[in-house]
């Protein structure tokens, strides 16, 4: 699972983000992120050439944030006293898939659910 900071940092060429990101690629694992994750980061195709690649590469899905994915993430954030929707989509997406979060902002996603998984960037 990417966080925006996670995304941010292979943008940036991260070698830390990136070899995760290769390792996925080359054992056919797939990565997730959820929509408003890109949403957060995506500015400009033309000048974040790295990230449009990787995005059109189908080694990331990206899940929609539809009616019942935003409405589970309020009512994480009311459980968790927190306001972030993407943080709580992210925390949610990892639950659904078992997976670790790559993340550069721990503090944040710990508040939300303190059993995540996370790798920091």
């Amino acid at each position: 699972m990417l966080d925006a900071g996670a995304l941010i940092a292979f943008e940036r060429n991260d070698r830390k983000v990136r070899t995760l990101v290769e390792l996925a690629a080359a054992r056919n694992i797939a990565l997730h992120t959820p929509a408003g994750v890109v949403g957060q980061v995506w500015r400009d195709g033309k000048r974040q050439a790295r990230l449009a690649r990787l995005l059109a590469s189908g080694v990331i899905q990206v899940q929609p944030l539809d009616t019942e994915e935003a409405q589970a993430s309020g009512v994480l954030c009311g459980k968790s006293r927190t306001r972030d929707v993407i943080d709580a989509s992210v925390a949610l997406l990892a639950r659904r898939h078992s997976a670790k979060v790559v993340t550069s902002d721990p503090a944040d996603l710990e508040r939300i659910d303190a059993e995540l998984e996370l790798v920091i960037c």
